[in-house]
Order: C-alpha cells, then sequence, then structure tokens
C-alpha cells in the first residue's frame, strides 16, 4: 500500500455514550479513491467525520500528514483537506460565483485578502465542474445535480490535495449520480486523493480505486474492488446473496443479487 496522507490509529468513534467504533485503525491511500461502504449505520459516514476533524475520537488518534489533526490549526488543515458533507445547505439569495468564492477561505488573512489568484483559481474550479455559465445564477434555482456539483467546485478552490465527500450521490436521480461520480473520478485522474461515502455497491465497484467495507463499526475487508467485491464479501457485508459478474462497460465487479423473492411466495 501507498503512504497514507490521513489515518486512524486504534480510534474510538462515537456520539456521547453510543460507541459506534471501537480501536479502530485505518490507512487512506496516496493517491488513490478511496469508498467506504457498508449498510446502513455501519459507521461510514462516523469514520469519514473523523477523518475531517468534524468528530475528535473519544481514544485513538486521527493522523493528517503522520501528525494528530486535533493538534494542527484549523487554516493549516483546511488547505490539505476539503469536506463536501451531506445535505449541505447555502445561505440565502447567495449566488454561485460567490459560494464557490468561499473555498479561497483558507488562503486568506489579514495581510492577504482577495487576489487575481483566487480569481483564477475560483474561474478553474468552475470550469472543472462544468457550472461557469451558471456563475450569476442563484444557487436555490439550480437543480439537485447542479447544485452538488457548485459544492464540489466551492472544494476544489480550496486546492486541497485531499477531497473528502459524504455521500456526493444522496437524493440525485441517476442522471445526476454518474455525472458527480464521473466528475470524482476525472479529479482522482488529475492527482487528487479522493475519499467517498458511498451507498451503492456497484457505483462504488466501477469507480473506486480503493474500497474500504464496513459492518459493525469495524473494517472487514479493504482493496482493490476486483479484490473486496466478491460474493463471500457481500454476503457477510451486507447479507446478501449474490452473483459477481463482470460489468460489460467497464470490466469491474458487478453484483447480482439472487432472486430471493420467489422463495417468498
Amino acid at each position: 500500500m501507498t503512504a497514507s496522507p490521513l489515518a486512524a490509529r486504534e480510534a474510538t468513534l462515537g456520539y456521547g455514550r453510543n460507541v459506534i467504533s471501537a480501536d479502530l485503525t485505518v490507512d487512506i491511500p496516496e493517491g488513490e479513491f478511496t469508498v467506504i461502504m457498508g449498510p446502513n449505520a455501519c459507521g461510514k459516514s462516523t469514520l469519514l467525520k473523523a477523518l475531517a476533524r468534524m468528530l475528535k475520537p473519544s481514544h485513538g488518534t486521527v493522523l493528517l500528514d503522520g501528525k494528530d489533526i486535533h493538534h494542527q490549526p484549523t487554516r493549516a488543515v483546511a488547505r490539505r483537506l476539503g469536506l463536501l458533507p451531506q445535505s449541505p445547505t447555502a445561505p440565502d439569495g447567495i449566488t454561485v460565483a460567490d459560494l464557490v468564492a468561499r473555498g479561497r477561505y483558507p488562503h486568506q488573512g489579514i495581510l492577504r485578502q482577495w487576489s487575481a489568484e483566487d480569481e483564477r483559481v475560483t474561474g478553474e474550479a468552475m470550469e472543472a465542474t462544468d457550472i461557469a455559465d451558471l456563475a450569476s445564477r442563484g444557487v436555490d434555482e439550480l437543480s439537485g445535480g447542479q447544485r452538488q456539483r457548485v459544492w464540489i467546485a466551492m472544494v476544489l478552490a480550496q486546492q486541497t490535495p485531499l477531497l473528502l465527500l459524504d455521500e456526493p450521490t444522496t437524493y440525485l436521480d441517476i442522471t445526476h449520480q454518474i455525472e458527480v461520480l464521473e466528475l470524482c473520478a476525472k479529479l482522482h485522474r488529475e492527482g487528487r486523493t479522493l475519499v467517498a461515502v458511498l451507498h451503492d455497491l456497484n457505483q462504488a465497484a466501477r469507480y473506486a480505486t480503493h474500497l474500504i467495507a464496513m459492518r459493525g463499526g469495524a473494517v472487514v475487508a479493504e482493496g482493490a474492488p476486483a479484490d473486496i467485491v466478491t460474493a463471500e464479501t457481500v454476503r457477510e457485508v451486507f447479507d446478501l446473496p449474490c452473483r459477481i459478474i463482470d460489468d460489460p462497460e467497464s470490466g469491474t465487479p458487478l453484483v447480482i443479487p439472487s432472486a430471493r423473492a420467489r422463495n417468498l411466495v
């Protein structure tokens, strides 16, 4: 495995007295598109929040570049790591350009205000996500897929080498899901390290280069999709009998659930 710019070490994660994961150790390989998958309430989003410094372990540590992420300055973390949370909300009436520009916040300061460099980076982020023609539109006027691309553009404007996305395709129709995942794949090809939580196992297998499978707050398996997406692992993680075939479009593993409904008649 390649070096890990982001990792959890024997981390106990939860909310108050409700422990979700105990003694969890995870490495995010540099330069990969990692997808965290598993059934509902298995700890996927909790792990992502911990990696993003939104949730502090009660025991153990989360390491960014080998140092405790909670002992690093906020702006320094924001220059290394960008986060797209679940269901982000924008201020009423804000335009696309103004929301994307907020991604430059980590680069601002008392002695450094908005600059030509900020303008250039913001424009490039909108071009990369194909929303430049929406710059003057209100975010609340856009479709779900367009809004998600705007949020990704804002994260891109941070110019971080690490991008974390918590269920970026939730509430989107299939066309917009594919648009967002194709954009993620493009960003990965351009050299960024991505970590995403996804629910759709076939989408995860098609787009990820590295999978982390969780169940009951623990990591059950991790590795390349071709090694992880097997009938045995899918049954273990999701309680789902299935067949695995090659996706005719991508050659990646494709999960075909068993027709159990026929046995229920």
